[in-house]
Parts: C-alpha cells; structure tokens; sequence
C-alpha cells in the first residue's frame, strides 16, 4: 500500500488541467451498452474506478481498446451476458449503472448491490421503484439485484421522491428504449445527467428537458454507437481550486466550465477568495484571512457532497465560527476525526458539523476514509506545520489521475510512499 506524504507551508502558484468527470465516464461507458457496436469515449480519465468499469464490460462480453490514456473504443456488440460480476461491481458505487442499459437491451440483468466510498447507505429504492413502473419486476438473491421484463419496457409517468443521480440516470437510460413516452419529475440537474443525454441524443434517441426538474423520453427502437467525449470534472476542478485557495495562489484551472461549480465559487468569494472566470478556466487567490460561512450540501445546482470535505478543510483554518450541514451523505463527516488529529475543532452533532477555525494545522499520520476526504487530508497537508502522512490513498486513486504530480506541478511538496 502506498501513502501520501506532503511537507506544509509551500506556496501553490501556476496551472493545471482537470481531466473527464468521473461521474460521467463511468455512466457513459455504461451506455455503450445500449447501441451494439463500436463506441469511442474521448476525455477518459485515468483513474481505477474507470479500470474497474472497463473490466465489468469485458466480463459482459465487451471488448475495448485503450487507443491513447484517455481514449476508450468499446465494442458491445459481442455482448451476450447480462450477469454482472460481484467481485467488480462491488468495488465502486457505479455498479447501478450497468442495470438501466443491461434491462434496455436485453430484458434481463443481474447485478451486484452497490459499493464504493464508506460515505452512507447505498439506499437504491428509487432505482428499483422506477424501474419497476416501466415495466421490471425485481427480486433480491445473495446479495444480487435481478431485474427481468415479462413483456416490453412501457413509458410512464416516475416521479422521484429525491432527485437522485443515479435514479435519474437509470430510469433515463432504460426509458429511451421504451415503448411510448416517459417523464421524469424530479429529476436530478447535475451535468452529468445533461453530458448522458447529450450522448444517448447523439446515439439516436429523443430526450427534452435534461438540465431540468422533468425530462420527458420519446421512446425509440433502437440506438447506434458513437464517439462523445466526456465532460470536464467539476469536482477535481473545485478540488485544485481549494487548494490554490489554502496555500494563497493564484493557481489557475482549465478543462472545465465555470457555471458547472457556481455555488462553490459563490461561496469561495463569499469566503474572501479573489476568483476570475474565465472560458472553460477559473483563477483562484488569496491574500487575507479565510472568513467562516455556513455551508449546506444539496443536489445540483447547490452546493455539491462532494466538495464539502475540501471546504471544510478551508472552514478549519478560516476566522470564526460556521456549520456544514450534509443533507446528501449521512457518514460523510468521517473526516472530521482525522483533521481533529491535525489540531482542528470540529464538533459533529447529527448532520451538521460545528467548525471553529484555528490559527494552524499541525501535520500528523491521517488516514483517507474515502475518496474526497482523502483528497482533502491532503489539502490540509499543504498548510500544515511540518509533516502529514495521508494513508489509505486508493480511496483518492478512484478519482484523480495524477494528484500528486498535478500537485507538484503548482508548487507543492508532496510525494508517494511505498509501505
């Protein structure tokens, strides 16, 4: 196993470029399913859980071909299986995505419950109901989701009782190839969901309103393959950005869009940041001391899960008092024990943390209790006194290529560590 080792106090100047949104490959690459043939993903990025859901295709039947490091060709068209495996779709919270697609082509689908980050119940119900008003009847053996339509999927009226991503992606995926028509109330707005139905419009089928709370699906007969290339990943963006606004900047970050991260960059210039956007790049700095806000989490467009731990590494250092409240993930403050190792005060009460800012964090062995977390034990690194060890780090190889290099490439001292 290796760690994360970052030395504090070094200033982070320059710019970096954020690759394709894992949230949105490892969907896409899902969806190739959906249209027998030949399918070329551009923008991939690099990252195990992309590793992990190429592998989940080539036990369907699948094969791909890696063209460059961030160019996939995926072949579907000798898939014959619909019965994924349990050792790989249980290594990543993604595994739902294949279930859509899998019951579109083929009327059947086996799949693995759910795995991944530690962050909370992988509740799937909606999944499940939604799909099952299109037509699917569902049964649960040994851990394994089966999925099988008597006759044909059949268009439908599903209102989401949350706006779920992975719902929303699911029932939109089974719903283009449907009989007649199907609306979606509720639905989830990240882009994301827009970057899925941009490529399944391009593959042949009829989508209004995605970006929207409805998005009604005209049913299709069939879909053909593509070449798409992935969306910008607004979260690794946001992450660099935290950093750049820690350490004081300016760092620049490129490869995404701006209005894909508004209300992290309304509250990082609420926070004192001096932020400039710019076409597909935001400039982050920093000159004074942070100000405490409260921040909440809530699906797209506000303030995104999966920037709350590298904000409330922001919030431990700023001046004041704030709380951070998670409405999304009900254990995603796991963090907090390990900054509370650095010399943070962060008082947990339900789903709300009580942060009060310090003066300075003190480097200290932490170890990464999920992807974003790890990320952000690794910001906290980079301004506190002396040395921090961040173990467990394949939690943050499931979704940043080259963290650490990016890092060093802005200036900051940070190496991997062979156990």
């Amino acid at each position: 196993m290796e760690a994360i080792r970052v030395v504090g106090g070094r200033p982070l100047a320059g710019t970096v470029k954020v690759e394709g949104a894992k949230n949105s490959a490892l969907k896409l690459m899902a969806a190739t399913l959906m249209a027998p043939g030949v399918s070329r993903l551009t923008n991939v990025p690099n990252i195990s859980d992309v590793h992990v859901m190429g592998k989940v295709l080539k036990r369907l039947g699948a094969t791909i071909d890696v063209e460059d490091e961030h160019t996939l060709v995926i072949d579907t068209a000798p898939v014959a299986s619909w019965v994924t495996p349990y050792e790989l779709v249980a290594q990543m919270r993604a595994s739902t995505a294949v279930l859509g697609p899998l019951i579109a082509r083929f009327g059947e689908a086996r799949v693995a419950m759910p795995g991944g980050c530690n962050i909370g119940a992988r509740k799937i119900d909606m999944h499940l109901a939604g799909l099952t008003a299109l037509g699917v009847e569902f049964s649960v053996d040994h851990g394994d989701i089966k999925a099988h339509v008597p006759d044909r999927l059949r268009g439908t009226v599903v209102p989401l009782e949350f706006a779920s991503v992975g719902a929303t992606e699911n029932l939109l995926m089974a719903a283009v190839l449907a009989e007649g028509d199907t609306t979606i109330e509720n639905a989830a707005r990240e882009p994301e969901i827009c970057d899925l139905a941009e490529m399944l419009a391009e593959m042949g089928a009829e989508i209004e309103g995605a970006g929207s709370p409805t998005i009604v699906v005209h049913g299709v007969s069939e879909l053909h393959p593509v070449e798409h290339e992935v969306v910008g990943d607004r979260i690794e963006a946001g992450t660099f950005l935290a950093a750049g606004a820690l350490a004081g900047g300016p760092v620049t970050v490129e490869g995404f869009e701006p209005v894909h991260l508004e209300m992290v960059l309304r509250k990082y210039e609420a926070m004192g940041m001096g932020v400039e956007r710019g076409e597909r790049r935001v400039t982050i700095r920093r000159d004074g001391q942070i100000r405490s806000l409260d921040i909440q989490t809530l699906p797209f467009p506000g303030f995104p899960t999966d920037m709350q731990a590298q904000t409330m590494v922001l919030l431990s250092v700023a001046g004041g008092t704030c709380v951070v409240t998670e409405n999304i993930f009900e254990s995603r403050f796991m963090l907090a024990a390990e900054l509370a190792r650095m010399g943070a005060d962060i008082t947990i009460e339900g789903h709300h943390a009580i942060v009060h800012g310090v003066p300075a964090l003190s480097g200290a062995p932490v170890t990464a209790p999920d992807l974003r977390g790890g990320a952000a034990l690794v910001l906290a690194g980079l301004v506190a006194d002396g040395y921090t060890t961040v173990s467990d780090i394949h939690h943050i190889e499931r979704g940043y290529e080259n963290f650490v290099p990016k890092l060093q490439s802005l200036g900051a001292e940070v190496s991997l560590l062979s156990a």
